[in-house]
């Protein structure tokens, strides 16, 4: 038995005819009704019946069907693994990035794949986060960088690292923020990016779980721009807590109690290609860069908490 007899036999299931699996394999129809009648013949069954429509799997070739699958599956697994031992993946990854890049790595990640896969082009794009996540599932972007919940069955991602978000505030309203509770905190006014990020989501979470809303929203794109507004006292803001603390040394702003929301920054692709030779040497780099260990893409890909919300 050949794999390329059992590529056939998947080809005929794929399309239901002769002529039209023949076109696809780049074979002639009668190599094509030859390899099907050697697989017959050694395994000692009939796979198809022969219809006026096409072609239908017996009881037989339906049982058949998921060994071959399974069979070319690994074949398939072991030629893409060789393409990585080589490092000759070839292509050009469009991979969506968020606003620090010194978070990310991405500096190293970048300097990582190009050493290891110099065939492999990257092409880097900013986004806000759920329009990355957006992009990817649609096949505008390979793969994207995203923190956050993920909430589509069609996306799987390599958790990276996880961080908290603290509520920060300007410096010069450290006694009135002491002073406040969740009501007091939902009154002042808030600096939040478009409702289509996942840090917009997380501002929500954190004042809804408590039975409150921001009475007055500031809309900024970027937390770099989020960061330098709340320095300035406009208003309040979920600040990653490393950026949070080292604002706080320097006296520009306070954070607000011990109150903070946990998160995930993800790797995110299209679950369905996962053993793609692209995808799979993206997932290496990082894999080695952040010294971690590749999770069940069939898995739920749900962050585990950090640290739960005061």
């Amino acid at each position: 038995m050949e794999l390329y007899q059992l590529r056939s036999f998947a080809a005929i299931v794929e399309v239901g005819q002769l002529t039209r699996a023949a076109e696809k394999l780049h074979i002639s129809q009668p190599a094509l009704s030859a390899q099907l009648r050697a697989l017959e013949e050694e395994l000692g069954l009939s796979l198809f019946d022969r219809t006026p429509t096409g072609m239908v799997l017996t009881a037989a070739g339906k049982r058949i069907l998921k060994s071959a699958n399974r069979v070319l599956s690994s074949a398939n697994a072991l030629m893409n693994e060789a393409r990585l031992v080589k490092g000759s993946v070839i292509g050009s990854a469009r991979i969506g990035t968020l606003s620090d890049p010194n978070f990310q790595r991405l500096g190293d990640f970048m300097a990582e794949a190009v050493a290891r896969f110099p065939l492999l082009e990257l092409e880097l794009h900013q986004e806000v986060t759920g329009a990355a996540m957006e992009q990817v599932a649609a096949g505008e972007l390979d793969a994207s960088f995203y923190y956050g919940e993920i909430d589509n069955p069609d996306i799987a991602g390599l958790p990276l690292r996880e961080f908290v978000y603290r509520v920060a505030g300007p410096a010069e309203w450290s006694l009135r923020m002491e002073l406040a509770g969740w009501n007091e905190i939902a009154e002042m006014p808030w600096i939040v990016p478009p409702p289509i990020s996942s840090h917009h989501k997380l501002v929500n979470k954190l004042l809804r779980q408590h039975g409150v809303v921001p009475a007055k929203v500031v809309e900024a794109d970027q937390e770099t721009v989020i960061s330098s507004l709340v320095v300035s006292g406009l208003g309040l803001a979920l600040m990653r807590e490393d950026v949070a603390l080292e604002k706080v040394a320097s006296g520009e702003v306070c954070v607000w109690k011990d109150v903070g929301i946990p998160t995930t920054l993800w790797f995110i692709y299209k679950r369905d290609r996962h053993n793609d030779p692209m995808i799979r040497a993206l997932l290496s780099v990082l894999e080695k860069l952040w010294d971690l260990q590749r999770e069940n893409p069939d898995a739920d890909p749900q962050p585990r908490a950090a640290r739960s919300a005061a």
